[in-house]
């Protein structure tokens, strides 16, 4: 009854059905040990953001340029206090506020964005704690420069006088006659009484949108080996079927249906 397995036709479809399933199964696999890894990376860079804290401050020049390794790690930086800009659409302990952003000019001149702090409400310079004169030494997180449209930074454009949507050195860059640090610091403490702001993770190191996309091609590629599976069964009945009918001497008429031969009755004189 099986022995059409053995047909070249079938010795085909169950090359194809050997491989497909493990390498289905493979495919499933790699992508949950993906997603599992973005997990991992995800409480480590957590976990690295406490732990920084701890550390003594590094000289800014140490630290640059801000990668995986550096993002987050504690900075210290010396210079004078310059162009003062507000970030707004900055959300904290469930609040809504800005960010008050602060130019510190070092080496000579290059400026290094600092957050000093957060303040609720919408942006409102007249609210805004003017920076220390005079030369100042400040301590924070040094963190990548933002990307705007990425976790949650607006990419708003026509923003007033005195705003910025993005930390990055490409939109600072614009609105000062200075060359911009391509990273910024946000202090431990917040300045002249305003709310710190947290030190974030690195990008690319948490549960995004990427890390949900590899669960999702996980559950497809299993779904795949199943459907193999399933197919084969399906075509191996459907044969069997068909051998049992042509014994029987069922044969499909033109439209595909099974018709029973009927014997033609003699004719008689």
């Amino acid at each position: 009854m099986y022995r059409f397995l053995l047909t070249p036709r079938w010795f085909g479809i169950n090359v194809f059905v050997l491989l497909a399933i493990p390498f289905c199964l493979f495919m499933g696999s790699w992508q949950l040990s993906r997603f599992e890894d973005r997990m991992t990376q995800s409480r480590d860079a957590e976990q690295s953001v406490v732990t920084d804290e701890r550390e003594a401050p590094r000289p800014l020049a140490e630290l640059l340029p801000v990668d995986k390794a550096t993002s987050g790690k504690q900075v210290t930086a010396t210079g004078r206090y310059d162009r003062q800009l507000l970030v707004p659409d900055r959300q904290l302990d469930d609040r809504e506020g800005y960010y008050v952003l602060t130019l510190l000019r070092v080496d000579g001149g290059k400026a290094l964005p600092v957050v000093r702090g957060w303040l609720p409400g919408t942006p409102d310079p007249a609210k805004v704690p003017a920076a220390p004169k005079g030369e100042v030494t400040v301590t924070g997180a040094l963190q990548a420069s933002e990307t705007p449209g990425d976790n949650g930074v607006s990419a708003q454009g026509g923003l007033p006088a005195g705003q910025t949507a993005a930390i990055s050195a490409a939109s600072l860059i614009n609105l000062v006659p200075y060359d911009v640090y391509d990273a910024w610091v946000t202090l431990n403490t917040g300045d002249s009484g305003m709310k710190a702001v947290p030190a974030t993770a690195p990008a690319d190191s948490g549960l995004d949108l990427k890390a949900f996309q590899n669960l999702g091609y996980t559950g497809e590629w299993f779904v795949f080996a199943g459907f193999v599976v399933f197919m084969w069964f399906r075509l191996v009945r459907r044969e069997v079927e068909f051998i049992r009918d042509a014994e029987l001497g069922i044969l499909p008429d033109d439209d595909g249906q099974p018709s029973q031969e009927q014997p033609q009755e003699k004719a008689t004189a």
